[in-house]
C-alpha cells in the first residue's frame, strides 16, 4: 500500500486500510532487562494499520536470545533474525531484509515511544513527500548524573543546535534520531553501511539525500532516551561519536560544518594554552598567566552557561551539569582529532564502490531467508 495515497487521517467506515502496514526494526543485543518493555510499547501503539516487528538478535551474554524467541512465540507480528556479528548496522540491515512492509520504523530497545508515534511519522510521510522522518531525542535522566548529561543533551551548550536535541520547527534537515522510512528509499541506497559501527545514521541520511531524497523533522514525535550514567561511559560514547563523525566528515567531503569543528578546535585550543602556560611558569607568572588564559576561560565559560541552562535542576544535578558538559565537549573533540586514517576503510566509499556496492540490505534478505 502506498505511503501516499489518501488522507490516512480521513473518515472511514474501513480506516485501517487508510493506513500502510509498517515494519518495525529492532536491533537486540544484551537486552533481557528491557526487551519485552520495548516490543510491549510498539505493539502498543494506536497505529490503526498492520505492525510487524523483526527483532536482528546478536550473541547475548544473558537471556536475551531466549527472551526474543519466546516473545516471537507469543504473538505471530513478532518475528527474529540471527545477527552473529552483533553490529548494530549489520542487525538493522538484517532486519531491513527480513521485513516487508513499504514503511520501516527504526526503534532501539531502550526507546521509550508516545502511543502516537508511528501514526505522526506516517501521515509526516505523506504530507511532505519525505523518505525519512524523526523527532527528537528526548533525554531525560533518573539519576543526578543522568539529568545532568540530559539537560546538556537537549541544550545547544553541549551539541550545539542539532533539532533532534534541542527541538525546533518541522522542515528538512541533515539527519534525524532513529527514523521511520519508506522502503523504497532504504532499497535505493542499499540499507546501512556496516563499515559505520557508530553514526551509521548520519551516514545513510547523507547519501538519502545525496540522491535527491529528503529528511524531514518533526518535533512531534518524540522519543525518551535515557543518557548514560557515569562519566566514564559518557566519555566514551562521545568519544566514538567523534571518531566516527571524522570517518564521515573523510568519506563524504563537504559534510563538515562549524558545529562539528568547535569540539576539536576546542580540544586544540586548550592543549595549546595549556603547553604554553606550563612553558611560561619558568619565565615567570605574566607568561603562565597568558598561556592559562584559554583554559581558563573556557572553564568559566561552561560554569556561566551550565548555571544558566541548569535553572529547574536541583541540588548535586545541577553539579554535575559542567562536568557532563566539559566531558561531552572534550570528548568528542579527542575522538575527532585521533579518528584513525583506516577507520571506515572497508566502508562503500573507501572501496571505491559508490556507483556499484553491494546491497547490503539485501545481503540481509537473503541470509533472513535462509536462516
Amino acid at each position: 500500500m502506498a505511503v501516499d495515497g489518501q488522507d490516512p487521517g480521513a473518515g472511514s467506515h474501513d480506516r485501517t486500510r487508510q493506513w500502510p502496514p509498517v515494519s518495525v526494526i529492532m536491533p537486540v543485543l544484551n537486552e533481557e532487562a528491557h526487551l519485552a518493555a520495548a516490543v510491549g510499547r510498539v505493539l502498543a501503539q494506536d497505529y490503526p494499520g498492520e505492525l510487524e516487528i523483526v527483532l536482528a538478535v546478536g550473541p547475548s551474554r544473558d537471556r536475551t536470545e531466549r527472551l526474543a524467541a519466546e516473545l516471537a512465540a507469543d504473538d505471530p507480528r513478532v518475528r527474529v533474525v540471527p545477527n552473529p556479528s552483533g553490529r548494530t548496522p549489520a542487525a538493522l540491515n538484517a532486519a531491513i531484509g527480513a521485513s516487508s512492509h513499504p514503511v520501516v520504523a527504526r526503534v532501539d530497545g531502550h526507546a521509550l515511544m508516545p502511543a502516537d508515534y508511528l501514526r505522526v511519522a506516517v501521515r509526516t510521510l505523506r504530507e511532505t513527500g519525505a523518505d525519512n522522518v524523526g523527532g527528537i531525542m528526548a533525554a531525560e535522566g533518573v539519576t543526578p548524573f543522568q539529568q545532568a548529561v540530559a539537560r546538556a543533551m537537549t541544550s545547544p551548550v553541549g551539541v550545539g543546535s542539532a533539532r533532534f536535541h534541542t527541538g525546533g520547527e518541522p522542515g528538512a534537515v541533515d539527519t534525524v534520531y532513529l527514523g521511520v522510512f519508506r522502503r523504497a528509499a532504504l532499497e535505493r541506497v542499499g540499507g546501512y553501511d556496516e563499515a559505520f559501527l557508530r553514526a551509521q545514521d548520519w551516514e545513510m541520511n547523507h547519501r538519502i539525500r545525496a540522491g535527491g531524497g529528503t529528511v524531514w523533522f518533526q518535533p512531534k514525535m518524540r522519543v525518551t532516551y535515557r543518557p548514560r550514567p557515569t562519566v566514564r561511559a559518557l566519555a566514551r560514547q562521545y568519544f566514538h561519536y567523534g571518531r566516527w563523525r571524522r570517518v564521515v566528515a573523510r568519506q563524504h567531503k563537504g559534510t563538515i560544518n562549524p558545529r562539528y569543528l568547535a569540539p576539536p578546535l576546542l580540544v586544540l585550543a586548550l592543549l595549546a594554552g595549556t603547553l604554553a602556560g606550563a612553558a611560561g611558569l619558568a619565565a615567570g607568572w605574566w607568561p603562565a598567566l597568558l598561556g592559562f588564559a584559554a583554559p581558563a576561560g573556557y572553564l568559566l565559560a561552561v560554569l556561566a552557561a551550565s548555571a544558566a541552562v541548569g535553572r529547574g535542576l536541583k541540588g548535586t544535578a545541577r553539579l554535575w551539569l559542567p562536568v557532563a558538559v566539559v566531558t561531552m565537549h572534550l570528548s568528542w573533540g579527542t575522538g575527532f582529532l585521533t579518528s584513525p586514517p583506516g577507520l571506515g576503510a572497508d566502508s562503500r566509499i573507501a572501496r571505491g564502490a559508490a556507483g556499484g556496492g553491494t546491497d547490503q540490505a539485501g545481503t540481509g534478505r537473503a541470509n533472513a531467508a535462509s536462516a
